[in-house]
């Protein structure tokens, strides 16, 4: 006689699918109060179109597994990455807010991801985001004419 296994509903991966179903219909009710209009074929609606299809069939295919209760099971946490990562972004948004500049802020959020990667060379990152930041500055506000945040330093170049 077979012993039949039951399979539990992966709550977290209901909670998953539902997080990006509700995104999908963000980005979806976002795109339809857009007042554009494309003249040769696809405007600038297309792509939040194809992220909203995209973020639905995702969510769709996670509930589905996760009502299969398919989905492998969770590491620990480890919550020190995440907090790099996001208190990153955080600096990168306070500078920007406060005029410090978008090469600064680029520097800054490039040492804290490698540090969230595990890397321990935390001037060497600024030195390198830094650089990465100016180059990308260069390439945005010169050569595409681009205007990105200024701080004092991009008011040097």
């Amino acid at each position: 006689m077979a012993t039949r296994t039951i399979r539990r509903v992966d709550k977290a991966g209901l909670l998953i699918a539902l997080v990006l179903l509700l995104l999908a219909c963000l980005i979806w009710q976002d795109l339809n109060s857009l007042q554009l209009s494309s003249v040769y074929g696809l405007g600038p609606k297309a792509m939040p179109m194809v992220v909203a299809i995209g973020l639905t069939v995702l969510a769709i295919g996670n509930a589905v597994t996760a009502f299969r209760g398919g989905l492998p099971e969770r590491e620990s946490l480890d919550w020190k990455p995440i907090i790099l990562i996001v208190g990153g972004l955080a600096v990168l948004i306070a500078f920007i807010q406060f005029d410090i500049g978008f090469i600064p802020a680029t520097a800054v959020l490039f040492a804290a991801t490698s540090a969230a990667f595990g890397r321990r060379a935390f001037v060497t990152d600024l030195i390198i985001g830094f650089v990465a930041g100016l180059v990308i500055y260069l390439l945005f506000s010169k050569l595409l004419t681009l205007t990105l945040p200024m701080g004092p330093i991009e008011r040097l170049i």
